[in-house]
């Protein structure tokens, strides 16, 4: 039988005036809204990350017509303009946060993270939106995990941990492979972590028979046009996890191996998505 579709939704940036590097993954301020506006005209219950993971291994079950908001990377404009736009509506949301770009209003790049200049969120912001929103990880500088070696990536994702921890004062359980890539030892070590969800991309729908270290993400790019955005509302236009990886992922999984290997550091490639 054919789960439904839940509608995981990725955002990076939500800002007018984006750095171009992070441009074709902003939407605006303006878009967003109409986006949250979209998701309660059609009925969707917007549900924090944790009910979907706990109707995943069979506990309560999940609202009709739920959707569930994630945003990458620690943008400042998450505590400036997301923030106030959620609460006001009283939604949830889970915002994973790169470790080694958080501190000031902007960082020159290769400084703490391989994520190119743009404003991020400080520490205290970060604590400050700890009160309303989930935090989870996404790594402390942004490499394609798959692509490291096993102890780099090891560090990578439990050095995540624990700084988060130890800066908000309790556990932090949710995860977001950084580009949306991983692989099943990637996924082994964020387990072995501590780590009890992850995210990725996938392009497609989530489900209650979803993978709890590999839940499938629909990404909301600035050049998602409003009818596909519409058809994922709908609970269409994508597939529904769980779904086999497909040979264009495990083949560019390859490339992107021996690029690495050729071009260090990772920075070097340029940044894609997650």
């Amino acid at each position: 039988m054919r789960c439904r579709p839940v509608p995981v939704l990725l955002y990076h940036s939500v800002c007018a005036d984006p750095p171009a590097w992070i441009a074709p993954f902003t939407v605006s301020p303006r878009v967003f809204a109409e986006h949250l506006d979209l998701l309660a005209d059609h009925g969707l219950e917007v549900v924090p990350l944790r009910r979907l993971l706990d109707a995943v291994g069979g506990g309560p079950p999940l609202p009709p017509r739920p959707a569930v908001l994630t945003f990458d990377d620690g943008f400042a404009d998450f505590h400036t303009t997301v923030a106030p736009l959620l609460t006001a509506r009283g939604l949830p949301a889970t915002l994973y946060v790169t470790t080694g770009a958080l501190g000031g209003p902007s960082r020159p790049a290769g400084h703490g993270s391989l994520l190119p200049p743009a404003p991020m969120l400080t520490w205290p912001h970060l604590r400050e939106l700890d009160r309303d929103f989930e935090i989870g990880g996404h790594t402390v500088t942004h490499p394609q995990l798959d692509a490291l070696p096993r102890s780099a990536a090891q560090r990578e994702i439990a050095a995540c941990k624990a700084t988060l921890e130890d800066a908000l004062g309790h556990r932090v359980d949710a995860f977001a492979y950084p580009h949306g890539y991983s692989s099943r030892p990637v996924r082994r070590l964020v387990g072995e972590a501590g780590w009890t969800s992850a995210t990725a991309v996938r392009h497609g729908f989530s489900s209650v028979a979803d993978e709890p270290l590999r839940l499938a993400r629909l990404m909301v790019r600035a050049d998602t046009p409003r009818g596909r955005y519409l058809d994922w509302v709908r609970g269409e236009g994508a597939p529904v996890a769980p779904f086999p990886e497909g040979a264009r992922t495990r083949v560019w999984r390859s490339y992107r191996r021996l690029r690495a290997g050729i071009d260090r550091p990772y920075r070097t490639l340029p940044p894609t998505t997650g």
